[in-house]
């Protein structure tokens, strides 16, 4: 069975089982980073199914917060890991699309037969209807670029949950 949960602006930890450890640090990163609280669990399944269902659940729990009144709609944020440094804007568009000028299908992150991030981040902007565009602006190690990815993907989702108040 999966279920997520996931409460903004907040300092606490962050609980995360996917079936895929690489990907519970990613969204444990990216949680720290927009000071979010995720509560995720992951029905037990193949690898490249339990990261599909793992973006679609966060998608799922960030609803709420994108669409409630006032909420800004779109972020951007850019964050460092080491020598890496990544850019994410994001938008509620209602038309998800993943746009990315970093392709880390050769790395296999996690042991996975496909690019773990990329198939996170489709299945995330599907469900939340989000446009992400990631931009790696500097890196090397493929480790350090991903960290950096998922850090600003965090970052960029508390700047479109903020409430705007008039």
């Amino acid at each position: 069975m999966a279920g997520s949960t996931l409460v903004a602006r907040s300092a606490a930890e962050s609980s995360v089982d996917t079936g895929v450890a690489a990907l519970d640090r990613l969204i444990e990163l990216a949680a720290r980073a927009g000071r979010f609280q995720v509560r995720l669990a992951i029905a037990p399944a193949e690898p490249e199914a339990e990261v599909d269902a793992a973006g679609a659940e966060l998608g799922k729990s960030l609803l709420p917060l994108l669409s409630v009144a006032g909420a800004r709609g779109h972020g951007v944020g850019t964050m460092a890991t080491d020598e890496a440094l990544a850019t994410v804007v994001l938008e509620v568009s209602g038309r998800p699309l993943v746009v990315a000028n970093v392709d880390l299908a050769s790395s296999h992150v996690g042991g996975l037969e496909s690019d773990l991030a990329v198939r996170f981040l489709n299945a995330l902007a599907t469900v939340a209807g989000l446009t992400i565009h990631v931009r790696l602006v500097e890196g090397e190690e493929s480790a350090h670029v991903v960290d950096a990815i998922f850090k600003a993907l965090g970052v960029a989702l508390a700047d479109a949950c903020t409430v705007i108040q008039d």
